[in-house]
């Protein structure tokens, strides 16, 4: 199984899953969407997609012009029906080319808290996520795509996960995280961080609380939706 992955920013990468994908013997590909060519890029090859985040909104194509490339690549992975995972910036860019809207929140989201799963997400790959604090770092959100299910949310962001079938998945928080890496994220976004009076001592202080159970958490998680894709691809 070979899997690419579309980075905007080097330590906003694939984190937790990328050991769980090479254990299961899956060739991972990085390619950075903002001087990579996308267009030239074959849709339907890699087995798995995978579109990660970045400090820039879905609907900034006007400012950044190599997001109409990505959303044509991601309108041409759903059109070929192959497996698909979105994570924060990667999940919107997901709901705006299935034709929902991305939109700022009003307020950032940021720090680790629990999520509030649908009757819908207990019985899907995000059961294990259930008590367990996952990381926030967001000030946009997605509408639910039409024909999608929702899956999560919390008192902020309303829509913080959604499925369609079994082939795609679009997470607005970073189940991906190392909590054990937070020192990159406290730098890279140190700039948002002071903007929005968000002391990083405290995310050092609670990424250290929740690795365990947070790093568990996201191996079951992955492990049980990257099953399911195997249990599709057999029926």
């Amino acid at each position: 199984m070979t899997v690419v992955a579309i980075r905007h920013i080097h330590f906003e990468d694939l984190g937790t899953l990328e050991p769980l994908l090479r254990e299961r013997g899956h060739a991972v590909r990085y390619i950075d969407a903002t001087v990579d060519d996308l267009a030239g890029l074959d849709a339907r090859a890699p087995d798995l997609l995978v579109m990660l985040g970045g400090p820039i909104g879905a609907f900034d194509d006007s400012v950044h012009p190599f997001l109409a490339a990505e959303l044509d690549l991601v309108g041409r992975r759903l059109a070929a029906r192959r497996p698909l995972l979105g994570i924060c910036l990667g999940a919107q860019l997901i709901a705006r080319a299935l034709g929902a809207r991305v939109y700022p929140l009003g307020v950032k989201e940021i720090g680790f808290g629990t999520i509030d799963l649908t009757a819908q997400g207990r019985s899907s790959a995000l059961a294990a996520l259930a008590d367990v604090p996952v990381l926030h770092w967001h000030g946009d959100q997605f509408d639910i795509p039409p024909g999608a299910v929702r899956l999560a949310g919390t008192a902020v962001g309303r829509n913080q996960a959604f499925s369609l079938g079994a082939q795609v998945l679009g997470l607005q928080f970073h189940l991906e995280a190392d909590t054990s890496l937070i020192e990159r994220w406290l730098v890279g976004h140190a700039c948002e961080l002071g903007a929005a009076g968000i002391d990083p001592r405290d995310l050092r202080r609670r990424a250290r609380e929740v690795h365990l159970p947070l790093a568990a958490a996201s191996r079951a998680v992955f492990s049980a939706w990257l099953d399911g894709l195997a249990d599709h691809r057999a029926g």
